[in-house]
């Protein structure tokens, strides 16, 4: 196989397929079977039934996880519960992120809680980054302690902040945001389609469109 399908079936880098394979050699036949494949790939049709295969075997990956989200949902976990509808409510929609937006302490606590703990993701995979409102008489640097300090997350979370030079917010009517806005980002395709499947068995309904 090639390096990048290893890659894609493992969900690692292509570097780290190369690294772990630099010491394989190949036979004559392997080689002959490599270039037999590339020609193939050059056949449009060809092409167009691989790629095909791939997004359906990829479909059938996000299947599985939304079938493990209704699973989970059916054990009646009141955190798994609560931070499926938090992110129904004020959760993106892309397929293939966790993002989550809000101005409230408390409910990004929770949300935090929810990630780690009912979903397993660990700390250092969660993404912080904020929009600050300046001019609200605090630092970047203590804006940014005090969303690490309540939502217990280690400083190499953080990522590149959104400056915003107003005192207040625009959107919440001039309400004033001294430690602006917090996003929590969790970059795997596996939990957030565990989160569309679970919010679907909670509510009863279907969303296609959160699948395809």
């Amino acid at each position: 196989m090639p390096y990048k399908r290893i890659a894609e079936e493992l969900g690692v880098g292509v570097g780290s397929v190369h690294l772990w394979t630099s010491d394989i050699e190949l036979t004559a036949e392997q080689r002959e079977r490599i270039l037999r494949r590339q020609s193939e790939q050059r056949d449009p049709e060809h092409m167009r039934r691989m790629t095909a295969a791939s997004s359906a075997m990829r479909r059938a990956r996000r299947q599985q996880w939304q079938e493990q989200g209704r699973s989970a949902a059916r054990l009646g976990d009141s955190l798994h519960h609560a931070g499926c509808m938090l992110y129904w409510a004020e959760g993106g929609k892309d397929r293939n992120r966790i993002q989550f937006t809000n101005s409230d302490v408390q409910m990004l606590a929770v949300f935090r809680r929810f990630l780690t703990d009912a979903l397993g993701v660990p700390r250092t995979a969660i993404r912080l980054t904020i929009n600050v409102y300046t001019n609200n008489g605090l630092s970047i640097d203590e804006i940014q302690a005090y969303w690490l300090a309540r939502l217990d997350l280690p400083v190499h979370c953080v990522r590149a902040h959104t400056l915003n030079h107003m005192p207040t917010s625009s959107s919440g009517r001039g309400r004033r945001l001294p430690y602006g806005v917090c996003t929590l980002r969790v970059n795997s395709t596996a939990n957030v389609q565990h989160i569309f499947g679970a919010i679907q068995e909670y509510a009863g309904f279907e969303e296609p469109a959160w699948l395809d």
